[in-house]
């Protein structure tokens, strides 16, 4: 008679390593392919602050003679975004109204192709009626195509108009066939009359020519500027009597803040493998534990290409948060197998018996991490374009280090862990049952004091919890980056309110040059810094905006205050000219077309009135420290008087913007001004939040939603594994006891709770239930074998504390490199480290002794109903 075929246990389906082993070569193959193709991944990728980013923006222009903007709202303004209304994809539509002048802007949903967005756009305008003479015109913008360096052009030898020649014939053409490149910009040149300019260039004080290169939309920023700085130097050696000089670029402050993050990473690595060491005393199973690294990277790597990714910001600073977790699996299962050889089993034996005792632990963990940042990987819109970098390469790398862990560490250990015959790893023996004694002796008081544990645990998370208020409320760090720009505005004449030495007699009024010499005053305040090395100037070059100007800021590196403290410094030296507005702007991700990070808006039929309130807020807000460049766009003036009309989504707004010096974070401006205006706001007008305010409040709405479908997809993981409800409710314990130091780590080193801090956020819900998972499912195994339930969490609680400690540890250690880094960007990376590292240590601490006795309160409590389960059937 047949046998029956046994039943394949969970625990043997879910342990891969059986193949592994059975067939070491093949194993060893595949993972040395895996490093060659992820080499080969690795030297295609490119650096990037961030990923890219696009805005599919439409504008579109019409100008025509009515001289009121009141008629130009009416006539042109009104119609038009009545026109371009049911576009599909349309995200918002915000016009501005000016004598003569309609400009109607579209923005449309993030993945709408930009030539579809324009087409839509022609095709609705085609039927509108506009008053004879209007001239219209429709305008894509893509807002990636930004200007990645400019060069300034001197000669003295050549007048402006004989540079002029040289640049048109000789440097633009060369600039503009150049990979990558979308268009070469010439700032400040002479057109026709050698008078006539339509722009003007300052560099470092001196009348200057410029060109600016724009950059395609997919192109990588660092690329084209390598290949730019190539050709200036030919042209520089063909033009030997003209300097060309670098006035601005965004590739000096990429290459240092990715760099940084690189050397973190590096630093990460190297923390994380020399704390396994001292807890196995064995360089063999160091060795093999660290090896995990480079090859999950390398497997990482693979599909950062595949997807198209860059090494920025956000990718880099995921690989240097996993670097503990990546270590993790193969500790796990090294540990486990070293125990066993430890015990006398030869090393296959060891092997076979340990990867399948913790296999299905392992997976769970794994599981449930890439549960929590496949769901952000998949998030919409910008959000989701910023963050699916993210999640998709936290979720790779730990799916690779999850697969070394179960093949290739298994097969390497068998062939290089041996037998301990030496002192060394006796008393090594000797010094761990020691410590795990103790640790024995807290967890069995622990069990008999259960109320006491649970009301630490609980203290613990209310304490927690009460420190959010008085946590900052942040949106993205200011980031030291040592350059910003002073953008002004000046009236259409100001000739009589310039200094004698400033005009020249009998010149008639030109609106470039009364710009120009405004700039002049401005630049003779900020060349006077110690700080500054460069200010490069370009005025006029908006359209039909002969009267605004931009100065950028160039910083020297070995400088002793921040850009931040220098920007207060500034606003308080720039001279106080009438009529004019300044404003110090942070240098922006991704052009935004020069919003200020705080804004707020003021919508009403009634212009006079939102206008009126929107005076009254001003003057009220701007007496809040740390506000600073507070403007009104839109409003009347005292006499009712209207210049421009502004419209948000066809209503009328008045928009209050300000920019964030030090000291308040947006969270708390936006607070506080909401406080201010609700009183002042009278009925008929409504306020809308805009800028930063706008987009962190959308932010950690689509966050809040994306976890909730995290911990239900956790939840439901646990689930399958355990078989009962009880265990995967104390595994999902460690989530608010790693909160509880996240927030206390942010408080007590005043970092901000914003976008970067809430990454580590996510992390730890990612990786503290390890831990638990760890913990419970060797109870449940010891359960399994007939063991007293207390004797079994006495039993369970020593054997995992070795590998609980190393891999609490290298995940910590990974994070120390980040969480005191300096350099570029390291505003982006310290409040994610605290967050993650803060997290972790009261998570390992409090779930070693709260995780156990929760276990058995909800062990007691299924046993009184009579609705207990056998504890699992993984066996």
């Amino acid at each position: 008679m047949q046998k029956p075929t046994p039943k394949v246990s969970k625990r043997d389906k879910f342990n891969i390593s059986r193949v592994a082993i059975a067939h070491p070569r093949l194993t060893i193959g595949f993972w040395i392919a895996v490093v060659v193709a992820g080499l080969l991944a690795f030297s295609s990728l490119k650096y990037a602050l961030f990923p890219n980013i696009t805005f599919p923006v439409v504008v579109v222009s019409a100008s025509s003679s009515l001289p009121q903007a009141t008629e130009v709202e009416a006539k042109l303004t009104i119609p038009i975004e009545q026109s371009v209304e049911n576009i599909p994809r349309r995200k918002s539509t915000n016009s501005s109204s000016y004598p003569q002048q309609s400009l109607v802007n579209l923005s449309f949903n993030v993945g709408t192709k930009l030539d579809d967005a324009e087409q839509q756009v022609k095709t609705a305008l085609q039927k509108l009626t506009l008053p004879a003479g209007t001239k219209l015109n429709v305008i894509p913008i893509n807002l990636n195509e930004s200007a990645v360096v400019s060069y300034a052009i001197d000669s003295s030898t050549k007048n402006l108009t004989q540079l002029t020649q040289i640049a048109q014939k000789q440097i633009v053409p060369s600039i503009s066939k150049l990979p990558g490149v979308e268009r070469v910009n010439l700032l400040g040149g002479t057109t026709g009359n050698a008078n006539k300019r339509t722009s003007a260039v300052r560099f470092n004080g001196n009348d200057a020519l410029a060109f600016q290169v724009v950059k395609k939309g997919d192109a990588n920023a660092l690329e084209v500027t390598a290949n730019v700085e190539k050709q200036v130097d030919k042209l520089r050696s063909q033009l030997p009597d003209v300097l060309i000089n670098l006035a601005a670029t965004q590739a000096d402050y990429i290459k240092a803040a990715t760099q940084a993050t690189i050397d973190a990473l590096i630093e990460a690595i190297i923390l994380s493998v020399i704390v396994i060491y001292p807890f196995l005393l064995n360089w063999r199973a160091t060795f093999i534990s660290a090896l995990a690294i480079p090859i999950s990277l390398l497997g990482t790597f693979i599909v950062m290409a595949f997807f198209g990714f860059n090494l920025e910001t956000i990718t880099l600073l995921a690989l240097a948060l996993v670097i503990g977790s990546i270590i993790d699996d193969a500790i796990v299962d090294v540990e486990n197998i070293t125990r066993h050889v430890e015990n006398g089993e030869t090393p296959r034996n060891a092997a076979l018996n340990a990867t399948r005792e913790i296999g299905l632990t392992v997976t769970a963990t794994t599981l449930t991490a890439v549960a929590v940042f496949l769901p952000i990987a998949l998030m919409r819109g910008v959000i989701g374009q910023f963050f699916q970098p993210f999640g998709i390469t936290v979720s790779a790398a730990m799916i690779a280090s999850w697969l070394v862990a179960r093949t290739l560490s298994p097969v390497l250990a068998i062939y290089w862990i041996k037998c301990p015959a030496n002192k060394g790893t006796r008393r090594e023996q000797r010094i761990w049952l020691k410590f795990a004694e103790g640790y024995r002796q807290i967890l069995k008081w622990s069990l008999t004091h259960r109320r006491i544990v649970v009301g630490i645990a609980t203290l613990s998370l209310i304490g927690g919890v009460a420190l959010i208020p008085f946590i900052p409320k942040g949106f993205i760090p200011k980031l030291d980056r040592g350059e910003f720009n002073i953008s002004y505005t000046a009236p259409l004449s100001v000739s009589s309110l310039l200094p004698s030495w400033l005009q020249v007699p009998g010149q008639q009024s030109d609106p470039l040059q009364e710009s120009l010499d405004v700039a002049k005053q401005l630049e003779a305040a900020v060349l006077k810094a110690p700080e500054v090395t460069t200010v490069y100037t370009t005025v006029g070059t908006r359209p039909q905006q002969p009267n605004h100007g931009n100065l950028y800021v160039k910083l020297k590196p070995e400088r002793r205050i921040t850009t931040a403290e220098f920007q207060d410094k500034i606003r308080q030296e720039l001279p106080e000219l009438p009529g004019v507005s300044t404003s110090i702007e942070d240098i922006q991700f991704v052009d935004t077309g020069g919003q200020k990070p705080l804004q707020i808006g003021l919508i009403g039929k009634d212009l006079a009135l939102s206008s009126k309130a929107a005076r009254e807020i001003k003057a009220e807000i701007t007496k809040i420290p740390g506000l600073e460049d507070v403007s009104l766009i839109g409003a009347t003036d005292e006499q009712g008087a209207i210049f421009q009309i502004e419209r948000n989504d066809r209503q009328r707004v008045v928009n209050i913007s300000a920019n964030l010096g030090q000291g308040i974070t947006i969270g708390k401006a936006t607070d506080q001004i909401v406080a201010i205006a609700n009183p002042i706001i009278p009925p008929g007008v409504t306020l809308r939040l805009g800028g930063d305010s706008a987009r962190s409040h959308e932010i950690f709405t689509s966050f809040g939603t994306t976890l909730i479908l995290s911990a239900l997809c956790i939840f439901v993981i646990l689930l399958l594994l355990f078989k009962n409800w009880a265990d995967p409710f104390v595994v999902g314990l460690s989530l608010p006891l790693a909160l509880v130091g996240a927030l206390l780590a942010l408080f007590l080193t005043k970092s901000d709770f914003g976008m970067i801090s809430l990454i580590g956020f996510v992390f730890l819900l990612g990786i503290s239930n390890k831990n638990a998972i760890l913990l419970v499912d060797y109870i449940n195994q010891l359960r399994n074998s007939k063991m007293e339930r207390n004797e079994a969490i006495l039993t369970a609680g020593p054997v995992r504390l070795r590998p609980i400690m190393m891999t609490t540890a290298s995940t910590i250690l990974g994070m120390v490199p980040l969480a005191l880094s300096r350099g570029a960007g390291a505003e982006l990376r310290v409040p994610m480290a605290i967050a993650i590292a803060g997290g972790l240590v009261s998570s390992t601490i409090l779930s070693l002794i709260v995780v156990p006795v929760v276990y058995t309160l909800l062990d007691d409590f299924r046993s009184k109903l009579k609705l207990k389960e056998p504890i699992t059937n993984n066996q």
